[in-house]
């Protein structure tokens, strides 16, 4: 069967997530785009890992949630153990806690989450949750003991300027995250139809011990795991290996080493298997360098690859200390089980050889995402206003987690926010345009009883979708707007106010009611006065003519009094 009939690979892909500034070419710095979360250190907090260099920072301001907790102590002696490990953010409460990064849209990123349980809430109860990118699954996270240390990764290109990871709690115990990586790579590799790559594997071959290479070995921090094998032959040079013409780039220390048969005529043999009713797509990338000079000892290597049986390339003669990469054009489908055989050509002298391989899981991110505009401002929205609801990830998907308070309309692979109730929710300061105006296809906004301030913003009867609007029980002042008061009288829409509000026009009026009042009150005076004087000359007279005249003048003044209160009330 070959060297690595044994070897079988069982894990399949999951993985995990400011703008990033990316400069790849000739950057000294090879950390340039990196984000390294350690997840649960306290806020403000950051090192640079004794080993690898990496500078780490905490992750409390990617999330708004979970709680931090500590591995037991004896997890934390354990040379093995990094420091990242130590700690881990826990998310008891809610279905779907999320991470929120900023991102450089349509830049391929390696995104990798790592897990220690640790045993960090002391109850000696492995959880079991799933990881989501986005609105969509990718994979599952269940631990065999407290001490096994899991890594999901998945090559990810985002189509927004941000990226959502999260841990969906599926009760059967409280997820949790230790680290929380990102690593930008170049768009040219790691190319997939469609989809994403989730890690199989990725596997130095030809190593005489167990060992693990990351960065600085790798500029691009892709971890690499060897693999022994008894039925092998370990080859390896001291020389570094060249990988400059290489848009992979697979690092030196692990290009110096392959793994190869110890007969010429044996084929050299590995496989994995694909889980039950699985259709997915698999990519597979083959690093091969000619570790042996050969032309010394005239000798001739090349071999062709087949998979299950199927011609897949070649033939390969890989060039002495100059590496090279052979990967899937497209995806490999339709097997249960796919077996790669390496077999050396009629006139190769000696056996094939690799020196380390990659393989990845296609995940189809079918799930709409909610439009970029409405994902910015409700996400400001909730920042401004202090928003205490457990909005996270995507606002509209899955549709078992839309956010609440939220609906949404689906259309054209996308999905619009077409109603916002945020009312009861102890909102503060004035209703602001530039968030909410920007939720073009709004049909409704319930703002009521919170204790907003100032007018009613202009910018509201603007919004061309909208049919209903609930701004009672604030402390708003002034007028409603004229648009929306005329939207309201012919029915368009369903307006809300409290009662001491008033649209422009009405408060003009209260104006024109208020010095008519103050005429009204001047000119009652008058008649009252002159009122009082005719009755005293009335009287006067009445004592002189008698009382027949004074009636009829009383007559007369009468309808004077009559034309004069007429005037002031017109």
């Amino acid at each position: 069967m070959g060297m690595f009939k044994d070897f079988r690979i069982f894990s399949l892909p999951g993985g995990f997530a400011l703008t990033v500034l990316l400069v790849l070419g000739n950057a000294q710095d090879h950390q340039t785009g990196f984000i390294s979360l350690d997840c649960g250190l306290p806020v403000y907090s950051s090192y640079s890992d004794q080993t690898t260099d990496i500078h780490y920072t905490s992750d409390a301001s990617y999330v708004n949630t979970g709680e931090i907790m500590n591995v037991s102590p004896e997890f934390k002696t354990n040379v093995d153990v990094r420091r990242q490990l130590w700690t881990v953010r826990s998310f008891p409460d809610g279905d779907r806690n999320c991470y929120h990064i900023r991102l450089t849209a349509g830049v391929k990123y390696l995104i990798r989450g790592t897990f220690m349980y640790g045993n960090y809430d002391k109850k000696d109860e492995l959880p079991v949750f799933d990881l989501h990118i986005g609105p969509n699954k990718w994979d599952s996270l269940k631990f065999e003991s407290a001490s096994a240390v899991i890594n999901k990764e998945i090559i990810h290109i985002p189509s927004s300027n941000y990226i959502h990871v999260c841990l969906i709690n599926k009760n059967s115990g409280t997820p949790f995250i230790s680290a929380l990586e990102l690593r930008p790579l170049r768009n040219f590799t790691y190319v997939s139809e469609s989809g994403s790559l989730a890690l199989v594997t990725r596997t130095d071959t030809g190593a005489t011990k167990s060992q693990t290479f990351r960065y600085k070995d790798d500029k691009f921090d892709r971890i690499w795991t060897t693999e022994t094998f008894s039925a092998c032959t370990s080859l390896n040079t001291s020389l570094n290996v060249n990988a400059d013409q290489n848009d992979y780039e697979p690092p030196s220390v692990v290009m110096s080493t392959a793994a190869s048969t110890k007969d010429a005529n044996t084929s050299l043999d590995f496989y994995w298997d694909a889980p039950p009713n699985d259709n997915s797509g698999y990519y597979i990338y083959m690093h091969f360098a000619e570790v042996e000079e050969l032309a010394k000892v005239k000798q001739y290597r090349a071999f062709i690859v087949t998979i299950n049986g199927n011609f897949w390339h070649g033939p390969v003669v890989p060039d002495y200390l100059l590496d090279s990469t052979v990967s899937s054009q497209s995806a490999l489908t339709g097997a249960g089980k796919y077996s790669v055989s390496l077999k050396r050509t009629e006139n190769s002298t000696l056996p094939p050889i690799i020196n380390a391989f990659e393989i990845y899981k296609v995940i189809e991110l079918l799930q709409n995402e909610t439009d970029q505009d409405d994902v910015d401002a409700i996400n400001n929205t909730k920042l401004t206003y202090g928003v205490k609801r457990n909005w996270q990830g995507d606002p509209c998907f899955p549709a078992a987690y839309v956010w609440n308070g939220l609906e949404c309309y689906s259309h054209n692979n996308t999905a619009r926010i077409t109603s916002l109730n945020l009312s009861s929710s102890g909102l503060n300061g004035r209703i602001i345009a530039p968030y909410i105006s920007n939720l073009t296809m709004l049909v409704s906004l319930d703002l009521s009883n919170n204790s907003l301030i100032g007018s009613i913003p202009d910018f509201l009867s603007q919004l061309p979708s909208l049919k209903v609007l609930k701004l009672e029980k604030n402390n708003l002042k002034g007028s409603v707007p004229v648009q929306l008061i005329e939207k309201s009288k012919n029915r368009s829409l369903l307006l809300s106010v409290d009662p001491n509000l008033c649209s422009s026009a009405s408060c003009g009026k209260k104006s024109i009611a208020v010095i008519a009042a103050v005429a009204s009150v001047a000119g009652l005076a008058i008649i009252i006065l002159l009122t009082a004087a005719a009755i005293f000359w009335s009287l006067k007279r009445r004592k002189r003519k008698g009382t027949p005249k004074i009636d009829a003048e009383t007559n007369n003044q009468n309808r004077l009094l009559g034309s004069e209160i007429r005037q002031f009330t017109l």
